[in-house]
């Protein structure tokens, strides 16, 4: 198979870091050197603050909020994409919106996040070389 979509399952989010979630892993069929998860802060609510090790994208796709990085606040709108370094406090808020969801991707990315692809990567083509493909 050269291609697979994964729908978003609004049914099955998960409630983390005080937002739904929807994780892109596990996912059998995909390799790749990040994990990401769709995310949704509802009206009058907003993610709860926390920093890591990763570096990190959020990709607005719906709606307006803020978005707060070491104390500094900017508009985060769909469209918009921020990028936030490994050690940046940052949250998403969705307290000035007219009653719309604030949704976005996240993707983040590591080191260790990287090897483990091309490691995975190495395994597969090798195993296609025995294959004969």
């Amino acid at each position: 198979m050269t291609m697979e979509i994964r729908p978003l399952d609004r049914s099955r989010l998960v409630f983390e870091y005080d937002l739904h979630t929807q994780r892109l892993f596990p996912w059998p069929l995909l390799n790749a050197p990040f994990q990401g998860c769709w995310s949704i802060v509802e009206p009058g609510t907003s993610s709860r603050p926390h920093a890591h090790h990763e570096y990190e994208i959020w990709i607005a796709a719906k709606g307006a909020g803020e978005i707060e990085a070491d104390g500094a606040r900017r508009p985060f709108a769909a469209g918009d994409v921020v990028h936030f370094t490994p050690g940046t406090e940052h949250f998403a808020l969705n307290d000035k919106g007219a009653g719309e969801n604030l949704e976005f991707y996240s993707i983040w990315w590591d080191t260790e996040l990287a090897v483990a692809f091309l490691d995975r990567h190495a395994a597969e083509t090798d195993q296609r070389a025995q294959e004969g493909e």
